[in-house]
């Protein structure tokens, strides 16, 4: 396997888009104007989560839904439908009706997926319509507390001193957390069991309970049990550290300086949505992510918030999926 694993960190993406929305929405709202979007139209927009809940794109969600129905002037129904590493959830986007009614946002998981799996559905890039990538969050490395190693260094002499002998958990196969994972191995050069679940939620569970004994998740989805004792962070799987959890090290900063990942959350719609249509589901979706309040609560959890563009989001998932692929065939990960 690769020994590095290229950060997804949105430096890459143009930082120009989207300035000033959300001083704009509030300008809309002072003035007692309803949003276009919802122009003519009640229904509720119905928001699908291709994952469990509880995971770290779930948490950021619903953490921003007040906001967005405001933005889009219409009630917003989140709705999780977890299964195959994303797959399930995005399949339902794909085939909802191009009307602006129904959109998503998905992850990582959505570009690596044509390369892990033999079969798909549809087509990750050109059978959805891009919205915005809207920003990225941390991934933590996390052991049950009956672990006996509170760093780096510790952990890899326990698994070092006992190959196979532990057991590591990630969302399901082929997933950016099990990537993460396999590339920790990889990069410590040491030997873990692989357990998947069917999403986030139920391997934080298990890692509490101590079915597993260790496991990448978003920082957001798992900073309560953190706190609590419930789960001990190792380190962080970035290049830097998060100023939502400043005491947790990075794992490059422990000794493995090549080891550097994080997750990236993108809105996407059915394909063939209306320029005008996708343009405002942008516009609502900018406007949201970059209030006052929803950007506090980011700030809170660790996420970078910076939208793009559509196309912008449409070019960022070429490049990354076509980076993921080589990497999924360094590691040998396919799926039937």
């Amino acid at each position: 396997m690769t020994k590095t694993l290229p950060s997804t960190n949105l430096n890459r993406l143009n930082r120009r888009a989207v300035l000033g929305l959300g001083a704009c929405a509030a300008a809309v709202a002072a003035m007692g104007v309803r949003p276009a979007f919802a122009q003519g139209s009640d229904k509720p927009i119905r928001f699908i989560l291709p994952i469990s809940a509880g995971s770290g794109v779930d948490t950021i969600v619903r953490a921003a839904a007040p906001a967005l129905g405001k933005a889009f002037g219409q009630p917003v129904l989140i709705e999780n439908l977890p299964g195959a590493g994303g797959i399930t959830g995005a399949a339902a986007i794909v085939k909802a009706a191009p009307d602006g009614l129904t959109l998503g946002m998905v992850s990582n998981n959505h570009v690596i997926n044509p390369a892990v799996f033999k079969k798909m559905p549809f087509d990750a890039i050109n059978d959805v319509t891009p919205i915005s990538v809207v920003g990225a969050t941390p991934l933590v490395l996390l052991v049950n507390p009956k672990v006996p190693a509170k760093n780096v260094k510790e952990l890899v002499a326990l698994l070092r001193a006992k190959p196979g002998g532990y057991n590591y958990a990630s969302s399901g196969n082929g997933t950016i957390i099990h990537l993460a994972g396999e590339m920790f191995m990889d990069e410590a050069g040491v030997k873990a069991r692989h357990i998947p679940y069917k999403g986030t939620g139920p391997m934080v569970t298990d890692m509490i309970g101590g079915q597993v004994e260790m496991g990448v998740v978003a920082l957001p989805a798992v900073q309560q049990h953190i706190r609590s004792g419930a789960l001990r962070a190792i380190g962080l799987c970035g290049a830097t550290r998060s100023p939502a959890a400043p005491e947790i090290p990075t794992i490059a900063e422990q000794g493995l300086p090549n080891y550097a990942v994080e997750g990236w959350f993108a809105v996407i719609g059915p394909p063939k949505m209306q320029a005008a249509d996708v343009q405002r589901a942008h516009d609502a979706v900018a406007a949201a992510f970059t209030s006052a309040e929803v950007r506090e609560a980011m700030d809170k959890q660790g996420n970078v918030i910076k939208p793009t563009t559509p196309e912008q989001a449409a070019s960022y998932f070429r490049s990354e999926a076509a980076r993921y692929a080589a990497l999924v065939k360094k590691a040998n990960v396919v799926l039937e």
